[in-house]
């Protein structure tokens, strides 16, 4: 049975995206069947792996709001292995609709439960927000990855973050944890960054992961290319590090299984 990881951080850029994007990614290159879900409306995920947004392209939105069936909506990528399931403006209506759902929180995980088995993981790239997508995420979700990135402001609204995992462990899935978190956007000259990690490790002890993901130019061009890090330029120090991290992320979820 594939595991399903919500990649979520309600304060926007800080790396969520570029690392669901380039672990996914990874996980498929290494052997892995993996699907996308894009669940942030900005469609960031989406565009990053290539799909042109201004398209006719049927997303998340048939599944959750107009009863498409998921089958219908997952495309393939130019990654074998890797899959996506696309995003769109749109889906920001389907919070407003959610609420009149039955269930409401429990929408995504019903529709995922119906492809889980044909996947060895399923990462899920979340809105930059703790709203109702958001909180079907998590409730999907058999575990979270959390990028911080290495700022002053890094540590600003985790608190709440924490809190909504716990009210979702207690009300909606009991069987959620944080899988890991990643430290984004580092810059080894600052003493800023070197700080900030360090209440970060103190936050989450051997949650984090030791890989860091270095500030590097090549992983913020690749978006704009439609290709994920290992296609654009696999040999950039920032390719290195998300295939370091993406190594690290199979051995403990190998070591978790023993």
């Amino acid at each position: 049975m594939g595991k399903i990881i919500s990649f979520i951080n309600q304060k926007g850029g800080v790396g969520k995206t570029t690392s669901c994007v380039n672990i996914a990614s990874y996980l498929a290159v290494m052997g892995k069947k993996v699907l996308l879900v894009d669940i942030d409306p900005q469609g960031n995920a989406s565009s990053s792996l290539g799909i042109d947004k201004s398209e006719q392209v049927k997303t998340i939105y048939d599944v959750i709001v107009e009863d498409n069936e998921i089958e219908e909506v997952i495309r393939k990528t130019m990654i074998d292995g890797l899959e996506i399931i696309p995003s769109n403006v749109d889906l920001a209506g389907a919070e407003i609709e959610l609420v009149q759902m039955n269930n409401r929180e429990k929408i995504v995980r019903k529709i995922l439960n119906k492809v889980k088995n044909s996947y060895d993981f399923i990462c899920m790239d979340c809105p930059p927000s703790l709203g109702l997508l958001t909180v079907n995420a998590l409730t999907a979700s058999d575990s979270v990855v959390i990028p911080i990135q290495c700022e002053y402001f890094a540590l600003e609204g985790l608190s709440q973050l924490m809190n909504t995992l716990k009210l979702v462990k207690i009300h909606l899935n009991p069987d959620v944890n944080v899988e890991g978190v990643i430290l984004t956007m580092k810059d080894s000259r600052s003493n800023l960054g070197n700080s900030v990690a360090k209440d970060i490790y103190k936050y989450f002890n051997n949650k984090v992961y030791d890989t860091i993901i270095p500030r590097n130019i090549r992983l913020a061009e690749a978006p704009s290319y439609g290709e994920p890090i290992c296609i654009y330029d696999p040999r950039s120090t920032g390719a290195i590090a998300y295939r370091t991290l993406t190594e690290e992320f199979l051995r403990k979820n190998n070591n978790n299984k023993n």
